[in-house]
């Protein structure tokens, strides 16, 4: 059977978001599972996290308002979609404490409340409680080795539940974070924006913290500052010389010559052109060439054989 989501937050469909927040408030309070009450009480409060976590959402309400329940939950009809494709279906976690934790702030929301003989009240710390600041976020950040050379800004969109001007009610808002990515930064560094988290009457917002991901590049590998970059050779180049043009991540074309006889586990080391330092951008890492020899796919002939011998022959 349907359920009517806004029959059973006891509101009508003009109700606007402050309502709504009102209207949970109020029914939740009155019954939550600890609070004993009447039978059926658990069931109710599962519908009312179910109708709360729906209309509080634009998105879902807007579907739901819409298409109803089974447009919300089977999926918006392909001459709605733009891709022809349905819809996301929506389906409720099941878990209507965690609407309710979200709603009043912390992992134990009666804390705040009087459980005497006296009726529950939504307010502020009891005496003598400090409120605990909740874990933090953590999002990776992933950046290309050519933002990380040069440093980009980012503009993040979050949105979090921020506390009505009430006090008591609560909404989701969104925010736009701006990360000034600074050259040379390495996988793993940490950007932290201090409580920018959901909003609480009796906890503090959890920082928020980007973590630096490198992306894959088709040219160079990064090692700490350095760079590595591998050029395909034949085995006549590595033995008779050769030079390598390498086109580097701030646009410069250079030239490298290789005089030596290049073995597998040889490296020419070109010193300043990898990496910026990040504590001192005027200073910067090694780019490293290595190799990757191609030897002869076909047989040689045993004249061949005999040259090569010769050639290679000490004296």
């Amino acid at each position: 059977m349907d359920m009517d989501y806004y029959e059973t937050l006891e509101i009508n469909r003009n109700a606007t978001f402050s309502d709504i927040n009102v209207a949970y408030r109020r029914l939740a309070l009155k019954y939550h599972p600890l609070r004993g009450g009447e039978p059926g009480s658990g069931e109710r409060f599962r519908q009312l996290g179910e109708a709360y976590d729906v209309l509080s959402d634009p998105r879902k309400k807007a579907t739901y308002d819409k298409f109803g329940e089974e447009g919300l939950k089977g999926g918006i009809p392909p001459e709605y979609g733009s891709s022809g494709a349905w819809s996301s279906k929506y389906a409720y976690h099941g878990i209507p404490d965690k609407t309710f934790k979200q709603f009043f702030g912390g992992d134990n929301p009666f804390a705040a409340f009087i459980t005497s003989d006296e009726p529950l009240q939504f307010g502020g710390l009891r005496p003598g409680e400090v409120k605990t600041q909740d874990v933090h976020i953590e999002r990776d950040l992933h950046l290309s080795i050519d933002d990380l050379f040069h440093g980009c800004t980012r503009k993040i969109k979050i949105s979090r539940r921020v506390m009505n001007e009430d006090g008591h009610t609560s909404s989701i808002k969104d925010k736009i974070l701006t990360i000034n990515v600074k050259p040379g930064w390495k996988e793993g560094t940490r950007i932290t924006f201090p409580k920018e988290g959901d909003q609480g009457p009796n906890n503090i917002p959890a920082d928020i913290v980007f973590v630096v991901r490198q992306k894959s590049h088709p040219l160079f590998v990064r090692q700490v500052n350095d760079l590595i970059y591998k050029a395909q050779i034949s085995l006549e180049m590595a033995l008779t010389g050769f030079s390598v043009d390498v086109k580097t991540l701030d646009g410069k074309q250079i030239t490298v010559p290789i005089n030596s006889i290049v073995h597998p586990a040889y490296k020419k080391v070109v010193t300043g052109e990898g990496m910026p330092l990040s504590q001192d951008r005027s200073q910067r890492g090694d780019l490293i060439l290595t190799f990757d020899i191609q030897f002869p796919q076909q047989n040689l002939s045993a004249e061949r054989k005999q040259l090569i011998k010769q050639a290679l022959a000490l004296k």
